[in-house]
């Protein structure tokens, strides 16, 4: 792949701050309906790119960012409501908790478990803790949830769907340049060596084991953080949230926008989030009409909407744009 020029450079940040710039004047052109799916679209970008980090960029069939989702969710409510900890502190820890749950998924990885076996296991592991939201009844409310206690940001309720967007958009923002900054650098490329051949890598003296627990570690993160988010945004957390149709949802958005893109992961969770939207059009044929909207958008583009763009206009997705060359 040709080297960007310092001129590319200096053009692809500004384009990436220029983005969420313009997306602070969002809510000039919402009503609260639509606001909330904004919002839901920001989450589901996290949600995403912390799937695809581990499907995608290290090429495990892991299954387990809904466990984390969930744990990230939880972990926020649990000391909002509970503990009495204001929400935006409990962003980072909700984080932490699922960063926590990363380094117990990735346990199965570093014993040598691959392919269909993973898949399963940590298919297993969010199934264990759906199980354990469910029974946990004194810390977790049961079958019932969990409810959001009700907060104000700097005397503006934190109930407001704009509040929130806002709170939103910085911690993806951040997320997401982290992640995009972490898979350029010299970290990212022994991920993308372990996907291509992890004995090759082994060989040359990189630390595998290391590069597949801190993948695992912070998808986690990433997707520990969404779980704060979506904790506020829905204002009640219940187990019924963190379950399959969750995960394929999920996997969904990460092919039709791109396995290992971070812009795919941001593209896939924006048209899979709004098209249920609009295919409200078709009462009763919605489910239909989404899945072969997918099935012809993978038939089409097998590499994801990100490849499209890149092919568009390779100055501004090269940079995001993270499939091996």
């Amino acid at each position: 792949m040709q080297m960007p020029t310092a001129r590319q450079r200096r053009l692809r940040t500004i384009l990436f701050w220029a983005v969420p710039a313009i997306l602070l004047l969002v809510p000039l052109g919402t009503n609260a309906y639509t606001q909330f799916i904004v919002n839901g679209m920001l989450i589901s970008t996290l949600v995403t790119l912390g799937f695809t980090i581990v499907i995608g960029n290290l090429g495990q069939l892991a299954f387990a960012n809904t466990a984390f989702f969930g744990i990230g969710a939880y972990g926020s409510a649990i000391l909002a409501a509970k503990l009495g900890v204001p929400w935006l502190l409990t962003i980072p820890i909700a984080g932490v908790f699922g960063a926590a749950g990363g380094f117990l998924a990735s346990a199965a990885a570093l014993r040598g478990i691959r392919s269909y076996y993973l898949a399963i296991i940590t298919l297993a592991f969010g199934e264990l803790m759906r199980w354990t939201y469910l029974h946990a009844r004194p810390l977790t409310g049961g079958t019932d949830g969990l409810p959001m206690p009700r907060e104000t940001l700097f005397g503006v309720s934190l109930t407001d769907d704009t509040v929130k967007y806002f709170v939103f958009l910085v911690v993806t923002v951040l997320l997401v340049k982290a992640t995009a900054n972490l898979l350029a650098s010299r970290f990212g490329r022994a991920v993308m060596a372990v996907r291509e051949n992890e004995v090759a890598t082994a060989s040359l003296a990189i630390p595998t084991s290391r590069v597949i627990l801190v993948t695992f570690i912070w998808s986690g993160f990433v997707v520990g953080c969404a779980g704060a988010l979506f904790a506020r945004h829905i204002g009640h957390v219940f187990p019924e949230s963190f379950g399959m149709l969750h995960l394929i949802a999920s996997f969904a958005m990460v092919l039709v926008g791109g396995l290992g893109s971070v812009l795919g992961a941001v593209l896939g969770a924006v048209v899979l989030t709004a098209l249920p939207e609009y295919l409200r059009a078709f009462p009763g044929m919605e489910e239909l009409f989404f899945g072969l909207i997918v099935a012809a958008v993978l038939v089409a583009l097998p590499m994801g909407l990100a490849s499209l763009l890149r092919r568009m206009s390779p100055i501004f997705v090269e940079r995001f744009y993270r499939e091996a060359s």
